[in-house]
């Protein structure tokens, strides 16, 4: 080891505040492979030969750093570095900077684990560039094909296949590894909270209990793209019409069934030009909670009435899924446990270690965000919440790791 930097999970986070800053958006706007999140991987790589840690990158892209041979039995912690278009500073890289720091605060205490400890970045977990959310943890527990990845297209039309080759990581290589995932015997992943739970409890850190199911589908509208001037209103077959009723219906839908959240945030019209009629219109929707697939029917229902009013044909197609997932109970507890008793809470926001729970016993941490707010610039954490999470972290690895 060449140095024991201080443990401050608000310092570590501070150093990267100027990676990825979107200039137009507000916030952070970090994707798998592109400038900003290839200049993060460069950091952490960094901050990891700094704590003398053996650095690896799997075969899905996803980078690990070990404290002792990995084994079997290795606890494991981390996040990831990518963002949402314009997202918060904390969604992500405060697993990763709490994760590196509770290396540092167990080694302050004289802390040796017994057992393996890595700290995990996993690529690709919000969807912001490829569509599909947590990709690098899907890939690598063969919960998504590689074959369905690698044809995966962002919206500059540059494939996973292309951008995973010009990371220097093979494409035929990529895909699931369960080798690799038997590694891990127990997975702890610090998150801010993407909610206001702990706002009302009042507390700065709280334990996992429960994500929604949740999915994303793309409808595409397909009418006849024409001149904005030369086509009378009435001669007209306007794929953005049914698309803006569609828009308006999933609202409406998801309103009338108890629990579930429904989001268009993201439409894009072809080809997208002010004084043409779009030729075709494609629009994701995003459903989470307790009766999706109805609320998707009717959705799709509601759009197939509202393109054939106009003249138009629409196709749905389900980008991924994920079914409620429960965190190991036992995990659950004896983390709460460790940490004085603190209140397990839901979410309905994904997670990588959502991902592995079905492979491995897997739990969460999350640290108070006293805005409630997270996939917007305003998302927030204090820096002595940040700290007291990185504490809270080291304390469970260490009993983990025991």
């Amino acid at each position: 080891m060449t140095g024991t930097p201080e443990p401050s999970a608000s310092g570590l986070l501070a150093d990267i505040a100027d990676v990825g800053r979107d200039r137009t958006r507000g916030g952070y706007s970090r994707h798998v492979f592109d400038t900003a999140e290839l200049e993060l991987r460069e950091w952490f790589a960094g901050e990891a030969r700094r704590r003398g840690l053996d650095l690896e990158q799997d075969r899905c892209g996803n980078l690990w750093a070990w404290w002792g041979a990995p084994g079997p039995d290795a606890v494991v912690t981390g996040s990831h570095l990518d963002s949402v278009p314009g997202g918060g500073a904390f969604d992500g890289p405060l697993g990763v900077v709490s994760a590196l720091t509770a290396v540092d605060i167990l080694r302050a205490r004289g802390v040796t684990p017994a057992k393996p400890l890595g700290v995990v970045v996993f690529s690709e977990e919000e969807g912001g560039r490829f569509g599909v959310p947590c990709l690098g943890s899907r890939l690598l527990t063969g919960s998504l094909p590689a074959e369905k990845a690698l044809r995966l297209r962002d919206p500059d039309g540059t494939t996973f296949a292309d951008a995973v080759r010009g990371a220097g990581l093979d494409p035929e290589r990529i895909g699931a590894d369960p080798d690799f995932v038997g590694r891990i015997g127990r997975f702890v992943e610090l998150h801010v909270e993407q909610g206001r739970g702990l706002i009302d409890l009042g507390g700065p850190v709280a334990v996992g209990s429960t994500v929604i199911a949740h999915g994303r589908w793309r409808l595409t509208f397909a009418g006849q793209g024409n001149h904005a001037g030369a086509t009378p209103m009435d001669d007209r077959r306007d794929p953005m019409l049914p698309a803006a009723e569609t828009v308006a219906a999933v609202r409406r839908i998801a309103a009338s069934a108890p629990g579930t959240r429904a989001t268009v945030g993201r439409l894009a019209a072809n080809p997208g030009g002010t004084n043409v009629i779009a030729s075709t219109v494609d629009l994701w929707l995003d459903a989470r909670g307790p009766d999706v697939p109805s609320v998707v029917r009717d959705v799709e229902s509601a759009a197939r009435a509202a393109a054939e009013a106009e003249g138009c044909t629409v196709a749905l197609s389900e980008e991924s899924w994920g079914d409620e997932v429960v965190f190991d109970p036992a995990l659950r507890d004896a983390v709460s446990a460790q940490l004085g008793g603190v209140p397990a809470l839901p979410t309905g926001a994904g997670h990588d270690a959502a991902v592995l729970s079905a492979h491995v016993p897997a739990a969460m941490l999350y640290v108070r965000n006293p805005t409630g707010v997270s996939h917007a610039p305003e998302e927030f954490a204090e820096d002595s919440d940040v700290d007291a999470g990185a504490e809270a972290l080291a304390t469970v690895l260490s009993g983990l790791s025991a």
